[in-house]
């Protein structure tokens, strides 16, 4: 399995194989060319009231991350699609958040590599 997060404000290249944003709301100052996407999943993204409550902050992440699974949890097909991409090529998941360690990305990138290996339990999605 080949997948990758990155933020939409880092230039996107080829390496980056198919592009997926995974944000209800589209990054401000990106213009769609710009931001080279494949797919916009946006039925993936956190709900506006869990965004809203979690609002970034770090000490809120492990109670968002339950919740934000939770939510995901009604949107296996998507998470599926989004694994059989990663294991024919470079997935690259697509986030806006400036906090590269607290952030939706890593959690739906956890979830797919469950997919992977649901035995093993959660894995780091960096």
């Amino acid at each position: 399995m080949d997948l990758r997060i990155k933020r939409i404000y880092d230039t996107p290249t080829p390496d980056d194989g198919v592009r997926v944003l995974i944000d209800g709301l589209w990054p401000r100052g990106v213009s769609r060319a710009r931001a080279a996407l494949d797919e916009w999943a946006i039925e993936l993204a956190p709900s506006t009231e869990l965004r809203r409550w979690f609002a970034h902050d770090p000490a809120r992440f492990p109670e968002f991350r339950q919740r934000y699974r939770d939510e995901l949890a009604r949107h296996t097909a998507s998470l599926e699609r989004l694994h059989d991409a990663a294991t024919r090529g470079r997935l690259t998941i697509v986030y806006a958040a400036r906090d590269e360690e607290h952030n939706n990305a890593r959690v739906v990138a956890e979830m797919i590599r469950e997919m992977a290996s649901p035995a093993t339990g959660p894995v780091d999605a960096a």
